[in-house]
């Protein structure tokens, strides 16, 4: 078993004659669409990219615009991303099959799909979340957290039911720094409670969109952690009552 970025694993078990399986952390649907839109190249019957296109034959109808795809599909740039993606879909079709994050009562028409419609040997074994157990398990999920995983809890213990807001876009979304004034400022305004995860990258240009004195004005009932946080014991807490999120896969 190999993660889908590993395209080089297939050849190596082959030569052992050993079958490799294709881990995917996202969903049957996202497998799914994203072979529609290769195959079918929908995204080129269009004349504008904020124009709706429809993904055919999938069970449900999915409409789409090309700024909602990678640019450079779309776009027709030969960038490195492109080229990893071939290798991953080479690699995919000449594996055994592939394993996803996934469960059959979630989204059992796109598991049906991807197996009778696609061909494709698969089997879902989600979510792998579940695996972690401890305090300690769920803290370091992904990465070691900016911050210490008990005084974030402590923090949480001290609010009532649902009266919080977090607020995070995953590791690899990028916000641009008006976008991220426009959250600051949303954040500030209506005196609600919230922690908001702030990449590390991003809080080091702070200086360009966090509004002056922010941190200082919402000490006490906001908490803004610059890196990775220990997003499933937040998300498993009772004080919380809402989740901002671009959406991810491992996210929800």
């Amino acid at each position: 078993i190999a993660d889908m970025f590993f395209p080089w694993a297939t050849d190596t078990a082959s030569k052992l004659n050993i079958p490799r399986l294709v881990f995917h952390g996202t969903s049957f649907f996202a497998l799914c669409a994203a072979e529609i839109i290769n195959r079918y190249e929908p995204y080129k019957n269009v004349s504008s990219d904020d124009e709706l296109f429809t993904l055919p034959s999938l069970p449900h109808e999915v409409k789409l615009t090309r700024l909602q795809l990678p640019e450079d599909l779309w776009k027709y740039e030969e960038s490195d991303w492109m080229k990893r993606s071939r290798l991953i879909k080479e690699s995919e079709v000449k594996s055994y099959g592939v394993i996803v994050n996934s469960f059959y009562e979630l989204e059992p028409d796109y598991a049906d799909f991807y197996r009778k419609e696609l061909g494709r040997r698969a089997w879902h074994i989600g979510p792998v979340v579940l695996c972690n157990r401890s305090i300690e398990d769920k803290a370091q999920r992904g990465k070691p957290p900016a911050v210490d995983e008990h005084e974030c809890l402590k923090w949480l213990d001290s609010r009532k039911p649902n009266s919080v807001i977090y607020v995070c876009f995953g590791s690899t979304a990028h916000v641009i720094g008006p976008q991220l004034h426009e959250i600051a400022v949303a954040l500030e305004a209506p005196e609600q409670a919230f922690i908001w995860v702030v990449k590390n990258e991003d809080y080091e240009k702070s200086a360009e969109w966090l509004p002056p004195g922010l941190e200082e004005r919402v000490k006490g009932r906001g908490l803004i952690i610059k890196g990775w946080a220990p997003q499933v014991l937040i998300l498993e807490h009772e004080a919380i009552g809402a989740f901002v999120t671009h959406c991810g896969w491992n996210s929800n």
